[in-house]
């Protein structure tokens, strides 16, 4: 039963909560804020400790704020329990209609837990209600989306007893108006940062304009600004010093052009994709004097926000001589430094082009494929079609085709497609024409591509007896001879030492042998260095290139076969060539 004194004690702690949570709304700060929170539970609502601990952004929660006891102020302010310590808090103990009340009976076990905790001595308690200096009474504070923004935590009402109803519900409103204080402190806070930092923005503007006159006018290598959008798309509407310069036209002349007047025509369609896109990009630029000048264009889109694409910002620099020396590098990558010949990588590189993973045993067409199984008659592709046709459908389809034998790469072959001949990516409508080798035993009319494999004979002892400069002329002589020797098309490689290989598309096989023949006559004659006639010969070996092989299966072949046609001939005969 209420007794007679109650109403005037709940009159008395409604004024006080009223006073302090308009407090609350006073202060500036969000630091401010979380201060006058913790005070106004100290005056107005009759604890002797209270904290605020707030939620930081990667979820654990901090003591933002304490009063009522300046030692455990210093002493756990600012320290940092984890989300899952407090969230355990917060399921524990008795649900005192959204506070948060355990018991020194049972708070025990979170002695050992990571949450900052202060605790003073006091007596036992003599009456079921009375406080313990262990009990613990937690207040959560969420936002108006539901998600938590911290947690006031108190300690010793000053009447030494558990909060009754009213001071339980004088506590939970309390925490729901510091929440909403807490939120608007937040929200001034990233209104002042975000005025302070537009004032700065607008400031860093104009010096940024100021900034960029200078930088556009004074810079080192070519700059532009060129229009976009309509009837003038491209064209140059300013032009600084460096690129009037660097084209030998003046900004006056300049702005009657476009970049698109100036490109070399086969750099057309990379200018207008880097227009587009707002990209990067290596091509040449037309000079006055009717030259041409490569430089890397960049361009950057200036966009209004209201408007959208105003103008595109170019900036072009001279890469002439870099170029020039990319080529010069790029050469003697792929290119023996002695002979000037393509090296083992490139020969390799220009004979794998020519080869794909289908061997050469697939040559039927989609056309023949599909005229066969219509007519029921089976299609020598390097498949086996396994029963009669007519067993599989109404048209007479099976589509039951297995590879003849093993997959030679250890796996099924990405280009053979079962119930196909030709698959989507390798068949008679396939950008690549599949390299095949004619027959060696009768000449069957089918053209390849012939690779000779040369060795030259006698090439050690000339190196022996008269040095490697007498050497390196023989090679440098060989490779002219080699080269002269062959088609405009054709390709003269060294593979180091004395080897070299020769790549002949379009022969057959007498076509081959007879242009090894011809070579060896080309390298048999005496070459003359420093006054002195040596001579080597050569043997040669051919090999055919096929697809389903690789570059080194068909160097090797070509190599077994030159050793073969060496052994062949004596000693004497392989020096007369």
């Amino acid at each position: 039963m209420e007794t007679e004194s109650e109403p005037y004690v709940r009159l008395a702690t409604l004024r006080q909560l009223h006073r302090v949570v308009a407090e609350l709304n006073t202060a500036r700060s969000l630091a401010d804020t979380l201060q006058t929170v913790v005070d106004g539970i100290v005056v107005g609502l009759g604890y002797e400790l209270a904290c605020v601990n707030l939620v930081r952004p990667d979820g654990d929660l901090v003591v933002a704020a304490f009063a009522g006891d300046p030692a455990a102020e210093a002493l756990i302010t600012g320290r940092v329990g984890s989300r899952a310590s407090w969230e355990r808090r917060l399921t524990m103990g008795e649900n005192w209609d959204g506070l948060r009340f355990i018991p020194h009976t049972e708070g025990w076990v979170l002695m050992e837990d990571d949450v900052p905790q202060w605790h003073t001595e006091g007596p036992e308690p003599r009456f079921e209600d009375e406080w313990h200096p262990e009990d613990r009474l937690y207040a959560p504070m969420y936002a108006s989306g539901g998600e938590l923004l911290g947690v006031i935590s108190v300690d010793r009402p000053r009447n030494g007893r558990r909060p009754g109803a009213w001071g339980r519900e004088a506590l939970q409103m309390y925490a729901f108006q510091a929440a909403i204080a807490i939120s608007n402190a937040r929200l001034r806070a990233n209104m002042q940062r975000a005025l302070v930092r537009l004032e700065r923005e607008q400031q860093a503007l104009r010096a940024s304009e100021e900034s960029f006159r200078q930088a556009f006018e004074y810079a080192p290598s070519g700059m532009a600004i060129a229009e976009m959008g309509g009837d003038q798309h491209g064209r140059l509407l300013r032009t600084n010093d460096a690129l009037c310069r660097l084209l030998g036209r003046p900004a006056s002349v300049l702005r009657r052009y476009s970049f698109s007047d100036l490109v070399h025509p086969e750099d057309i369609g990379t200018l207008l994709r880097t227009s587009a896109e707002g990209g990067r990009a290596e091509l040449r630029l037309g000079r006055r004097d009717g030259t041409y000048v490569w430089v890397s264009l960049r361009n950057s889109v200036v966009a209004d926000a209201a408007d959208g694409p105003r103008f595109l910002l170019t900036h072009v620099e001279d890469i002439e001589e870099r170029k020039r020396h990319e080529l010069q590098l790029a050469h003697r990558a792929s290119h023996d430094s002695l002979t000037g010949l393509p090296n083992s990588a490139e020969l390799r590189s220009r004979l794998g082009a020519r080869l794909c993973r289908r061997p050469q045993s697939v040559r039927a067409t989609a056309v023949e494929a599909l005229d066969a199984a219509y007519e029921g008659r089976e299609v020598r592709t390097g498949y086996e079609v396994h029963g009669e046709a007519g067993g599989a459908g109404e048209h007479g389809f099976q589509p039951d085709f297995q590879p003849v034998g093993p997959d030679r790469f250890g796996g099924a072959d990405p280009f053979e497609f079962p119930g196909a001949v030709a698959g989507p990516s390798d068949g008679p409508y396939d950008h690549h024409v599949h390299t095949v080798a004619p027959a060696t035993d009768v000449d069957d009319g089918t053209k390849g591509l012939a690779v000779l494999f040369c060795d030259l004979d006698g090439f050690k002892s000339i190196n022996d007896r008269f040095g490697h400069h007498t050497g390196d002329a023989v090679l440098i002589e060989v490779a002219r001879r080699l080269t002269t020797g062959v088609r405009d098309g054709d390709t003269v490689a060294r593979l180091g030492g004395d080897e070299f290989v020769v790549l002949a598309d379009g022969l057959g096989a007498a076509d081959a042998a007879d242009l090894a023949v011809r070579l060896r006559n080309a390298i048999i004659p005496p070459i003359r260095v420093d006054g002195r006639a040596v001579r080597v010969g050569a043997s040669f070996g051919i090999g055919w290139a096929s697809c389903g092989m690789s570059a080194d299966e068909v160097l090797r072949s070509a190599d077994q076969r030159m050793y073969i046609e060496k052994r062949s001939r004596s000693k004497s005969h392989r020096r007369a060539g």
